[in-house]
């Protein structure tokens, strides 16, 4: 496969699939969601995480009406550097702690990441899982295993790729599919795109499909549009 079929960012085709599959991912919506919110932060990573500290509140914004949100920060980087921090539901405390991290050079973890994901779903139940890398430098076997296993215990993974990686972008929509989750690729000049999904992420997260739909009438806009075509 060559990275010609495999746009940076999104068409909007794309875009409505990943509102389509997001819709049917398996969610039992609560008082409050649980997200865990997982970035890649090696060292070409920095522009995008610096963008993710903005956005992760307006994550928190979207999901207030609905009960609330709590979200983890899990992230990895350097020689094996695996860091999972404290469930927290207020926005400036969460940026103070993604702002505090600098992203070293080091090879992905996304295995960690799922094996995270599936020990915090079986001591409590987790809506939703986040990803956003660009890479993806692991044995996909394994990682297909895990993704299996967090979709038998209904944790969608919404997998975010920047760049057109060809490698990285099959190992992704894999997990994405056998979590019954969602794929979507975003550029740099995607950052209104990434924001708006990663909100309807984070209200499906909390109230599942009908929160979703509401979130896209009230909002109006990409959300709106796409939310017509479920």
């Amino acid at each position: 496969m060559t990275s010609s079929r495999l746009p940076a960012r999104s068409t909007p085709t794309e875009v409505a699939e990943f509102l389509r599959q997001a819709a049917r991912a398996p969610v039992v919506a609560g008082t409050r969601g649980r997200l865990i919110f997982a970035l890649d932060a090696t060292a070409s990573r920095q522009p995008t995480w610096d963008r993710a500290c903005q956005l992760q509140g307006d994550m928190f914004a979207a999901a207030a009406s609905l009960g609330g949100l709590d979200l983890q920060l899990v992230w990895y980087r350097g020689t094996g550097e695996f860091q999972a921090e404290p469930w927290l539901n207020d926005a400036a405390e969460l940026q103070r702690r993604m702002t505090s991290v600098q992203c070293r050079g080091g090879l992905t973890q996304i295995g960690r990441v799922l094996d995270h994901a599936l020990r915090e779903t079986q001591r409590r139940r987790i809506n939703a899982l986040v990803l956003v890398g660009d890479c993806l430098e692991e044995n996909p076997d394994p990682l297909c295993h895990q993704a299996g296993q967090l979709g038998l215990l209904g944790v969608p993974a919404f997998v975010f790729q920047e760049g057109a990686d060809p490698r990285a972008a099959a190992g992704f929509r894999e997990i994405a599919r056998l979590t019954r989750g969602a794929y979507c690729a975003f550029d740099a000049g995607s950052a209104r795109q990434l924001r708006e999904l990663l909100c309807a992420v984070a209200v499906y997260a909390t109230g599942g499909r009908r929160a979703l739909e509401d979130f896209g009438q009230r909002q109006g806009g990409l959300i709106r549009q796409l939310t017509r075509q479920l």
